[in-house]
């Protein structure tokens, strides 16, 4: 058991096979877990549990429901399902929640992901701290177990999805999807059954050894069938999910993906015209595209850290309705300011039926930057690197949000440390290709990589 590991920014997460999370970690968790919302919120009776399809998920369930259960708390074992479908659960009931996940990481990884009543973050910094705390002591056991019961939240997840999304308004369109035998294939036939849009499915079953590649889409080598598909098909749109589903991203007709930023773009436009005048939330790494798409839709834009549980907390405090990040995260007021890739495929093909035209000509007018994507490179001394960086490019304009971003009239770059892997992360946006190439090897000198 080693917790100061496990325990990320904003989830816990390690890898199974060497003992960093395992049956008594996750036990320990559940038990600490316990004890913070019995401090923190304590009315709460009951946490709503489910799980990805990973070999190891139904162990790791078992023992911290069972850690839940040991701290008088009820459970209600959801099984498996969509990482956003438990923030269904949590925010529909206002009760925590968590599910037992390692997203887009390969199979040999989990973790686990907590909430508290309506989906409310618990990073760092709101809470996890302190369940770290918890976890490592050794507390006595409530005089009253918990109660558990298994319960499907499967129809009551549609009906939320279709009380935001108008399933009538989406036309006959065809729709690849690439589940990547992850959590998104639990309800895919479910959701396009109340459509008129066409599923052609790819890699639907859920299984946890991930057979085909891994359910993490941000890589481009795992996008590489999806595309094939599209590029033989010819569909309206593709769609790749992570491995829990919280992530989406997409491929217009001809193939080509999508950027985060291009799809906030779009889904952010789209609101605006539903509620003009409202705030929409981006992160700090999203093109430049982004908030000037939502000015010129009448909107205001709101810039913060990257990070679900910064997202979410300042939807809250601004009264956003809409947040979106590079990383293919797309949060909604109306989903208890909760991420969606569901929710944002769903959008998406909304936004797609009442233009009218193929994503390949609506994605124009929200692109007229070119960006690196994120590079992501080791470095042993990571503030060392930075100041590195900083020292190259004298002149520009310093913003230390989140990492070290440095603007210009027409360009900009971010470089900031990962909060979940060993690396620097940099991304870089101009006007040209050629500019974003020469300004990214400047950055690499400089870091020495």
């Amino acid at each position: 058991m080693q917790l100061d590991v496990i325990f990320k920014a904003y989830d816990i997460r390690g890898r199974t096979d060497n003992g960093e999370l395992d049956a008594t970690a996750a036990r320990r968790i559940g038990r600490g877990f316990a004890e913070f919302i019995r401090g923190r919120f304590p009315d709460v009776a009951e946490i709503v549990v489910g799980r990805d399809c990973r070999e190891s998920s139904g162990p790791l369930a078992e023992a911290l429901m069972s850690g839940v259960q040991a701290g008088g708390i009820g459970v209600v074992d959801v099984g498996e399902v969509a990482t956003d479908m438990i923030y269904f659960a949590s925010g529909s009931r206002a009760v925590p929640g968590v599910m037992i996940t390692a997203s887009h990481n390969p199979a040999e990884y989990n973790g686990i992901k907590l909430c508290g009543p309506l989906a409310t973050p618990i990073g760092i910094d709101s809470g996890l701290r302190e369940i770290r705390g918890f976890a490592g002591q050794e507390l006595a056991d409530a005089p009253t177990a918990g109660r558990r019961r298994a319960e499907s939240v499967i129809d009551g997840y549609l009906q939320h999805l279709f009380s935001i999304v108008d399933p009538t308004a989406i036309a006959g369109l065809r729709v690849a999807v690439d589940g990547g035998n992850g959590m998104a294939g639990v309800v895919l036939e479910d959701v396009f059954a109340a459509t008129d849009a066409t599923l052609i499915g790819l890699y639907l079953e859920p299984d946890g050894t991930f057979p085909n590649h891994p359910a993490n889409p941000l890589e481009p080598e795992n996008m590489a069938d999806l595309i094939a598909l599209v590029r033989a098909d010819r569909p309206d749109l593709g769609v790749a999910f992570d491995g829990d589903a919280d992530r989406a991203f997409f491929v217009d007709e001809m193939g080509v993906a999508l950027s985060g930023s291009t799809t906030t773009a779009l889904i952010a436009r789209w609101f605006l015209e539903r509620q003009p005048g409202a705030s929409i939330v981006h992160n700090l790494i999203t093109s430049r595209a982004v908030p000037e798409a939502i000015i010129a839709a009448g909107g205001t834009p709101i810039r913060t850290k990257v990070g679900h549980s910064y997202i979410k907390q300042v939807m809250a405090d601004s009264g956003a309705i809409f947040g979106g990040e590079h990383s293919g995260h797309y949060y909604f007021v109306d989903n208890y300011r909760a991420d969606s890739g569901m929710l944002a495929m769903l959008v998406l093909l909304q936004v797609m039926s009442e233009a009218g035209e193929p994503l390949s000509q609506l994605r124009r007018t929200v692109e007229p930057y070119r960006q690196s994507g994120e590079i992501n490179l080791s470095v042993d001394d990571k503030p060392a690197a930075v100041a590195r960086v900083m020292e190259a490019f004298p002149g520009g304009r310093i913003d230390d949000l989140d990492g070290l971003t440095m603007t210009w009239e027409d360009e900009w770059f971010n470089v900031r440390a990962s909060n979940t892997e060993p690396v620097l992360r940099i991304n870089v946006e101009a006007g040209t290709e050629a500019r974003v190439a020469e300004l990214l090897e400047r950055i690499q000198k400089a870091i020495g990589a």
